[in-house]
């Protein structure tokens, strides 16, 4: 009972800090001046990413067998995994909700209504983001196709993966900065809200945005690998074998951050920086863990693996083909979900 308990209390924690968190980094974008999709797509994704690319590096660099550090690879494909299918799913359906509230608050109060099949964003919006997810695919294709060769000098090609991240950062910085300057980021918000440990200043001191910053990371970081922590406990209580929960459970524990700080900017209004966190999330998963990993394993894939990395690349086609077509709905990002129950069932023949 005591592991259910911290894992509602970590749950809890994670959420509440990731409260904080989107509080502090927006005015930390504004300090920045990077721009507001740029607080999205780098910042926040950056800030949440990095505690799990540490984790990363420290099992392939100190796993004392072969077996441990492949833990470290299972969690380079395991995030964009839970990313594309999870966190996508979960922000259609955070979506949904809010339209349905503000549809019942339209009727109570006369105001116009929102269809309920109205696409998500501009065409320019989802021009942008569907620029994310081209990014990704091609970096991720290399990154599956490379787990199934062997060839002597594969591992310094992990610098190409740190060099693919750095000029996506580039390019988000300069893109929101110039949309910045040009007018065209109409972000649903006009004002900030007050920072948490400032709330009567309208402009916060930039010590207290970097340490509110700073705090919640800590926080996210703990409160994630306890709760991952509690999993591996739980699992086997429940009858999972440690590789399912591994490959089911962990992922998703670890993208908690992501995925509740998508659900809190989707509650605020914001749905843009939700949309952006996921896809700069993503870009992350798919480069600096990878980089890692082929710098200090052999990237050897089994069968699970590479069955996340087909599921993973069939995720984004979907996403990809929708924003390109601007039909992404709330409902369809919401059927994102779906092709992680798709692998979760593929899995199953492939552990018997």
């Amino acid at each position: 009972m005591i592991h259910f308990v911290l894992l509602i209390v970590c749950a809890v924690a994670i959420y509440l800090s990731c409260e904080w968190f989107v509080n502090a980094v927006e005015w930390l974008g504004e300090r920045l001046n990077v721009g507001k999709m740029a607080v999205g797509t780098i910042l926040a994704a950056f800030g949440t990413a990095l505690p799990e690319s540490v984790v990363t590096l420290v099992a392939v660099t100190t796993g004392g067998t072969e077996e441990a550090k492949n833990i470290g690879v299972g969690a380079a494909m395991g995030g964009p995994l839970a990313l594309a299918t999870v966190a996508y799913g979960i922000t259609g359906v955070a979506l949904l909700v809010k339209r349905r509230r503000d549809r019942a608050a339209a009727l109570a109060t006369g105001a116009a209504l929102v269809p309920a099949s109205m696409a998500l964003g501009t065409e320019k919006d989802m021009r942008r983001l569907a620029k994310d997810q081209k990014w990704f695919l091609p970096i991720f294709f290399v990154k599956v196709s490379l787990g199934l060769v062997a060839f002597a000098f594969k591992p310094t090609l992990g610098v190409l993966f740190f060099a693919a991240y750095a000029a996506y950062f580039w390019r988000e910085i300069r893109a929101s900065r110039a949309d910045e300057a040009a007018g065209d980021e109409d972000d649903e918000e006009e004002e900030l809200e007050a920072l948490k440990i400032q709330p009567k200043k309208a402009s916060p001191d930039t010590w207290a945005v970097v340490a509110q910053t700073l705090a919640t990371l800590v926080v996210i970081f703990f409160a994630a690998h306890w709760f991952v922590a509690q999993l591996d406990v739980i699992g086997p209580m429940l009858g999972l074998s440690a590789t399912v929960t591994a490959l089911l459970l962990s992922p998703i524990a670890t993208e908690l951050p992501e995925i509740m700080n998508a659900i809190i900017w989707v509650r605020q209004g914001k749905v843009k920086l939700a949309l952006a966190n996921v896809s700069g999330s993503m870009m992350i998963q798919a480069t600096v863990p990878s980089g890692i990993g082929l710098l200090f394993t052999k990237w050897h894939f089994d069968g699970p693996l590479l069955w996340s990395g087909l599921v993973t690349m069939a995720a984004i086609v979907y996403l990809l083909l929708t924003m390109r077509a601007h039909r992404l709905t709330p409902a369809r990002l919401a059927v994102a979900a779906g092709f992680y129950a798709v692998f979760a069932v593929g899995l199953v023949p492939l552990l018997a």
